[in-house]
């Protein structure tokens, strides 16, 4: 049997896909900002807003305001539903609140919604995206369930190998979404795939280096795809007070070497967080969560600049956006790394 070093070698060094793309011009952030209650807040003018990088002030180029979805502004939701990752009753469970969320208001949602079923087959998204809350109701009831049966190695080899197929899932994902306009949220209902890191996990110099690079091109392909990444935990109160509900916010700060990196890095939760996105846990109103994510969709701003050039460096370049107000916040992509 080979060494778990050797499996996390061969698992994770074949998962980069896409190639690394050039430092970026006139970067694009769709900024939500929200008060201490989590309410979007809509009406604010460029003015209000200053933008860092590496805690360097940057000019914006470009401003805009956006509430509703004007035809010029095309932004899409994905709907992921995760059936490695997740039990069968959960999954039905899940389904049942989506259900409940697709038919509220006479079954039209606000924005163009898909569905993409990911199991031990690979990920299939349905029809185009529809405004219409019956007809993905409709795709999740002629959906034949796909749960993994056993069939998969079972332990830290098993908790591996589903990472493996949940990180190569988002990748397709983002690379389905790249060839798409505008703006995209993608909302994967899961409780997340295996942090596999702590004192008893220990990676080479080889795995270090497979993770980070891996890190680093996931960063680009979401940004370059133009997705914010939302986790939504089905387990709902089940899981609340769970280490594992909180254990991922260890691994949020981005990596600048491999020697940093840790498996903890390409979390479900730490990938939706750092794209701008949210990670949901701890409720059974599963449709209340799904509303909530969605709600980014209607009231958020963009905001454009060009980054200053990096030279050699590869490091991560941390992005932070303040507001002239009290008692709000910005929320957006924490950053980008400037690929050679």
């Amino acid at each position: 049997m080979p060494s778990l070093h050797h499996f996390f070698l061969v698992t994770l060094s074949g998962l980069v896909l896409i190639a690394q793309q050039p430092a970026p011009h006139h970067l694009l952030l769709d900024v939500a900002v929200t008060d201490n209650s989590g309410r979007l807040i809509p009406g604010l003018q460029q003015e209000d807003f200053s933008l860092t990088d590496n805690k360097q002030s940057q000019p914006l180029a470009g401003f805009r305001a956006i509430q509703g979805d004007p035809p010029e502004t095309p932004l899409e939701i994905l709907f992921v539903i995760d059936e490695v990752n997740t039990g069968f009753q959960t999954v039905a469970r899940a389904r049942d609140q989506m259900h409940e969320f697709f038919a509220r208001d006479a079954a039209r949602l606000a924005r163009p919604a898909s569905i993409a079923f990911f199991s031990d087959k690979g990920v299939a998204v349905g029809s185009a995206p529809t405004t219409d809350g019956n007809t993905l109701i409709a795709q999740m009831d002629e959906h034949e369930h796909a749960l993994r049966v056993g069939r998969r190695a079972q332990g830290a080899y098993g908790a591996m190998e589903r990472l493996q197929t949940s990180i190569h899932a988002l990748q397709v994902i983002a690379q389905y979404e790249s060839k798409r306009p505008g703006r995209k949220l993608v909302v994967w209902i899961s409780p997340g795939w295996a942090l596999l890191s702590g004192p008893r996990i220990e990676l080479t110099n080889k795995n270090e280096e497979a993770v980070f690079h891996l890190a680093v091109e996931i960063s680009g392909e979401l940004r370059q795809s133009r997705i914010t990444l939302y986790s939504i935990d089905p387990l709902g109160m089940a899981d609340a007070g769970g280490l594992r509900t909180t254990y991922y916010k260890t691994f949020l700060k981005p990596v600048n070497k491999p020697n940093q990196v840790q498996l903890g890095n390409l979390a479900l939760q730490v990938l939706a967080t750092q794209s701008g996105g949210l990670a949901l846990n701890s409720s059974n109103d599963i449709a209340g969560e799904i509303a909530h994510c969605v709600a980014d969709a209607g009231t958020y701003y963009q905001l454009t600049y060009d980054p200053p050039s990096a030279g050699d460096s590869t490091d991560f370049h941390q992005i932070e956006i303040k507001l002239d107000k009290p008692g709000i916040t910005a929320r957006t992509r924490n950053g980008y790394y400037p690929q050679p």
